[in-house]
């Protein structure tokens, strides 16, 4: 019995976490200077897209600011051919990666000295956003007073292991993070980012020594955004799925990649984290489903409850984030993976192995 109210408890607390979720919808007036930034590596396949997307920003004053960080493809080439003709655009070739220093820290600390902007918009170069994208952002910044406003876009899901676990970054934090704390305080521990989508007012990013502060993070985006509220300013997270969509990964070697970069630092290295996290979701997110079926074969259909009541709880967050609408019968299936890269991520940090990522080793 006490199970089962457990698991609908998830389903009010998810409820009550999607409220205080604001979505980008009015659109602020605001004229200001925007300088859009974008640090990119080999990254040929989303050039197109990204610029493409980009110059149907319909926000006016807006410079786009793009970064080569001695990408080894045709990255600076696509970039000068098909941005020559726009005069918002500026291509500048990164310095060489200084000791200590993760790639893309010291990229986007880059891009931050050559921006004149009032607002400094960093995007990965995966990213694809809706024209009026500034106009909403602008919004919310003003509704909340914020000095950073930040969220997770949507993510199409083309392989595999996309399918098993980039859907796992909203369920977390839907979850898992209080949203009536984190967007209406400053206190710092209670926050999410999502480094593909980072709008700061450029005072607020000077303020909290800017991407050199986290210069050797490999989560410099939840990193930074605690800077951020350290020193005063608050931090909203929006839901912006419906106007921003990120193509983080294309094959499951980079999900895993990716993954294994990520998990164990997000868990701030604490081997206690990993193993609560574990038995937490092998309890009430694993386990339903064996239960689920032991009730169905045996007629006991109290013992589907649980199951239900997490399929309810992913459902609301898919459709929040704006995934497909028969994602939510995976959870099962995702608890178990998301469980085993957890541990090979651990293993992997407290055996000093360090992380690959694009060409590159961090520890």
């Amino acid at each position: 019995m006490y199970y089962i109210l457990i698991t609908f408890l998830f389903v009010l607390a998810t409820i009550i976490n999607l409220l205080f979720l604001p979505k980008l919808s009015r659109k602020s007036t605001v004229n200001d200077l925007v300088s859009v930034l974008v640090p990119m590596r080999n990254e040929e396949r989303n050039v197109k897209g990204l610029i493409e997307s980009i110059k149907r920003i319909t926000h006016s004053p807006v410079e786009f600011i793009i970064l080569d960080d001695a990408s080894t493809d045709r990255t600076r080439e696509l970039l000068t051919r098909l941005t020559k003709d726009d005069p918002r655009f500026r291509i500048i070739d990164g310095k060489p990666l200084p000791k200590g220093w993760v790639g893309k820290v010291h990229a986007c600390d880059e891009l931050s000295r050559h921006a004149s902007g009032s607002y400094y918009f960093y995007l990965d170069a995966d990213v694809r956003v809706s024209p009026s994208i500034i106009e909403k952002v602008l919004f919310q910044m003003e509704q909340y007073d914020s000095g950073l406003v930040t969220g997770f876009p949507r993510f199409p899901l083309p392989t595999f292991l996309c399918k098993m676990l980039v859907p796992f970054q909203h369920f977390l934090v839907y979850f898992h993070l209080p949203l009536a704390v984190a967007n209406h305080t400053t206190r710092s521990a209670f926050t999410a980012a999502h480094g593909a989508f980072m709008f700061f007012k450029r005072e607020a990013y000077n303020d909290c020594g800017g991407h050199e502060a986290v210069k050797s993070s490999l989560l410099e985006d939840v990193h930074l955004s605690r800077k951020v509220k350290e020193n005063g300013w608050r931090v909203t997270l929006v839901n912006n799925s419906f106007d921003v969509t990120c193509h983080m990964y294309e094959t499951n070697k980079e999900v895993w990649e990716g993954f294994l970069k990520n998990i164990y630092v997000g868990t701030g290295r604490s081997p206690i984290s990993v193993i609560l996290l574990s038995l937490f979701y092998s309890i009430f997110f694993i386990l339903p489903l064996p239960l689920a079926l032991y009730g169905l074969m045996s007629g006991e259909f109290g013992y589907v409850l649980p199951l239900l009541g997490i399929w309810v709880q992913t459902f609301m967050i898919d459709i929040a984030s704006n995934q497909s609408k028969w994602h939510f019968l995976l959870i099962p299936f995702a608890s178990v993976f998301f469980i085993f890269i957890m541990w090979a991520s651990m293993v992997r940090g407290m055996k000093n192995q360090g992380y690959m990522w694009k060409g590159r080793t961090y520890s």
